[in-house]
């Protein structure tokens, strides 16, 4: 190491013994919400309308629809959600009863500033989020809050088109640096962007980037089909995306020197279908263009060196202006956060991937089981990217999605999710493999720690959570909450750190 090298966290690791599994002291357990699929309370107390607000419902084989004019026909699951704008603290002693040492929330854009570029922020949604913060802190859980998660203003999409336009760029810092300054002793660990590379996987440009789509449906895993105009409205983008985060770090630098930023990457595990070489490259290209496009940015400071070749595939020209590349060599983050659900196999042969095309633009893997939903199951992924990333980025880690969409049942009062508590279980078996490899990775924060409404399809049904929630996709139910055995599970789970892992 040179003199000149620095370490900002110490190398972590999992201890093994008679006793269990032993992680290191202040290891960050807990759970993960985003705003507008669990709030609800979508026009109270001066909120603007945003982008979530205008998805309609769906299913796993009904897309969602993006609506302008609201249907009075339709359900729009992001305007109740299981209303946690009122029942925050009811939810949050359940998870301080589990023990939570982390809570991942968001904070929605359009509850501090309707429109997006107000002039002045709105006191009431300013004043909420402070006594759910306090709360948290009462109770010892440290807030985690993604700036943007799938919550852009509405009136900005009629505007500007959303991110496609640089104006946008200085409406989003203005809102960090308001909640940055309003919260600078409650909060020290940020997230900018919620899956920032989503877009590049076919996720839809209106989720995160906030542009109108041409037409009514959602529909998931078409990043394949990515090109021309439509490739070059993303990728800018997403270049001022990453402008607006590296303007962001830089000012919440000068606000409280101790912030912690993070970038957060939708990881894409890609497997070659066969032992092909054309499959081997086309499974690397998926991971590259998916993971690293964007990941190489946030924490490098600069565009991967395949970049040119990847722009030139896609049809897209990228408008790059004086001063854009060194903003984001100085605005770079100090860790890299995840979500992780499944892994997929890339494979040059189109008849193949037709016939057997998974969730998100890859190919079924045959040695995986899936979800209800269809989304494989595999645990050791989450390892492969830990170690993957982490040996390319050599910055702390930290799983701030992972867990199980299932059809889930009360009996007796409860919910037996046995299945749940297996997939966690495997998969956090899967971080301490990695840890042992090196990786070095601060938490995990299980997906939807409460139920929540489904940002893939809308669904009430397709549940996560610890606690479940009674509500269902009509929107019928006493909102009551209850908890599951995982629930139980995940809170010995904490009080051992670790050690519970194999009960």
């Amino acid at each position: 190491m040179s003199e000149n090298s620095t370490v900002t966290w110490p190398q972590r690791s999992v201890v093994s013994d008679a006793d269990g599994y032993h992680f290191p002291d202040g290891f960050f357990w807990g759970g993960a919400t985003a705003s507008n699929q669990c709030e609800g309370a979508w026009d109270k107390d001066g909120k603007g309308e945003s982008c979530a607000d205008h998805f309609t419902s769906g299913t796993k084989d009904e897309p969602r629809r993006f609506t302008g004019e609201f249907d009075p026909t339709a359900k729009y699951p992001s305007h109740n959600a299981i209303d946690h704008y009122d029942r925050y603290e009811e939810d949050i002693r359940l998870f301080a009863e589990m023990g939570f040492k982390m809570y991942r929330m968001s904070i929605n854009w359009t509850r501090i500033f309707p429109n997006g570029d107000d002039e002045k922020p709105n006191q009431a949604g300013l004043d909420h989020y402070r006594k759910v913060f306090e709360l948290c802190h009462e109770f010892g859980i440290e807030p985690l809050v993604t700036m943007s998660h799938y919550e852009f203003p509405y009136a900005l999409s009629l505007k500007w088109n959303g991110w496609e336009d640089r104006r946008t760029i200085d409406c989003f810092v203005r809102f960090t640096t308001t909640i940055m300054r309003e919260y600078k002793d409650l909060v020290k660990y940020w997230l900018t962007f919620n899956e920032i590379n989503t877009p590049l996987m076919g996720g839809g440009p209106t989720f995160s980037l906030g542009m109108l789509p041409e037409t009514e449906e959602l529909r998931f895993g078409k990043g394949d089909a990515l090109h021309g105009e439509e490739a070059t409205r993303i990728v800018n983008g997403i270049h001022h995306q990453f402008l607006a985060s590296a303007r962001t770090v830089l000012e919440g630098r000068k606000i409280n020197p101790e912030f912690k930023f993070g970038c957060m990457i939708a990881s894409n595990v890609v497997y070659p279908y066969s032992c092909k070489p054309e499959d081997v490259m086309v499974a690397w290209d998926i991971q590259q263009r998916t993971n690293y496009y964007c990941g190489d940015v946030m924490v490098r400071g600069e565009y991967a060196p395949f970049t040119e070749r990847y722009l030139r595939e896609l049809g897209a020209t990228l408008s790059i202006e004086p001063g854009d590349l060194e903003l984001l060599r100085e605005g770079t983050v100090d860790f890299y956060s995840l979500s992780y659900y499944m892994s997929g196999c890339g494979t040059a042969d189109k008849a193949v991937l037709n016939a057997n095309r998974s969730v998100f633009s890859t190919a079924k893997n045959p040695y995986l089981k899936a979800s209800e939903w269809g989304w494989q199951i595999d645990p050791e992924g989450l390892r492969y990217y830990l170690d993957e990333t982490y040996g390319r980025y050599k910055v702390p880690l930290m799983v701030v999605e992972n867990g199980l969409g299932a059809m889930d049942k009360v009996e007796d009062g409860t919910v037996h999710d046995g299945y749940r508590v297996d997939y966690l279980r495997e998969h956090i078996k899967a971080i301490v493999r990695a840890m042992d490899d090196g990786a070095d990775v601060l938490g995990y924060l299980m997906w939807g720690c409460i139920d929540i409404v489904s940002a893939s399809t809308g669904e009430m049904r397709k549940r996560y959570g610890f606690v479940y929630v009674d509500k269902d996709d009509e929107g019928n139910g006493t909102l009551a909450r209850l908890r599951k055995d995982s629930f139980w599970w995940y809170q010995r789970l904490i009080a051992s750190n670790g050690s519970s892992l194999e009960e």
